[in-house]
C-alpha cells in the first residue's frame, strides 16, 4: 500500500465516512492538534521508562478522541469513546503524584530539564486541543474536552514529578 494517495493535493482530506472538507476545516484543526499531542507524548514515553506505560495508555485514548473527531456526525458504525472511567484514571494518579511532590507555593516557568520541558511543551499542546475541540461547540465532545482538561493537569504535574527524579530544581517565576 503507498502512503500517498495524491487525494489531498488540492488541500481538502476526506472524515471517516467520507464526505470531504477543507483540511482548514475546524475538526481537522481538533484532530490534528490531538494528533500533535499524542506525538509529542510519544516523546516523553520513550524517554523515560518508569511512567512510559502509563503514557502509552493515555496515547490510545487520545487516538480514540482523534478517531471521533475526524467522523462525520452520522457514520454507521462505533468507534472508541472516552468515558468518565478514563478521567478518574488521570485524576488518581494526579493524586498520587501530587503527593510526592512538594508543596506548590510560586509560578513555576517551565524546564528545568528537558524532559520537563517536554512534558510541559505536551501541556500547551494539550491545551490547544482543548481550545480546538472546545471551539467544535458539540456536545458529544464534552467528555473529550473533560479528558484533555484533565490531561492538561496530569502533564504539569508530570512535569514536576520529572524534575523531582531527576534531582532538578523548579525554576521560580521572578517578576521583574
Amino acid at each position: 500500500m503507498k502512503i500517498y494517495t495524491k487525494t489531498g493535493d488540492k488541500g481538502q482530506t476526506s472524515l471517516v465516512g467520507g464526505t470531504r472538507v477543507s483540511k482548514a476545516n475546524i475538526k481537522i484543526e481538533a484532530y490534528g492538534t490531538v494528533d500533535e499531542l499524542n506525538s509529542s507524548l510519544g516523546i516523553i514515553a520513550a524517554s523515560h521508562e518508569l511512567y512510559a506505560d502509563f503514557i502509552k495508555s493515555i496515547q490510545h485514548k487520545l487516538f480514540n478522541i482523534g478517531s471521533t473527531l475526524a467522523a462525520e456526525e452520522d457514520i454507521e458504525f462505533e468507534l472508541p469513546m472516552i468515558n468518565a472511567k478514563d478521567i478518574v484514571v488521570l485524576e488518581k494518579e494526579i493524586d498520587r503524584l501530587t503527593k510526592l511532590l512538594p508543596r506548590l507555593k510560586n509560578f513555576i516557568l517551565p524546564g528545568g530539564s528537558v524532559l520537563s520541558a517536554n512534558t510541559h511543551m505536551a501541556r500547551c499542546i494539550c491545551r490547544r486541543a482543548e481550545r480546538r475541540v472546545v471551539e467544535l461547540e458539540d456536545q458529544d465532545y464534552v467528555m473529550h474536552i473533560q479528558y484533555l482538561n484533565r490531561l492538561s493537569d496530569y502533564l504539569f504535574i508530570l512535569s514536576r514529578e520529572f524534575l523531582r527524579l531527576e534531582e532538578k530544581e523548579e525554576i521560580i517565576w521572578k517578576q521583574d
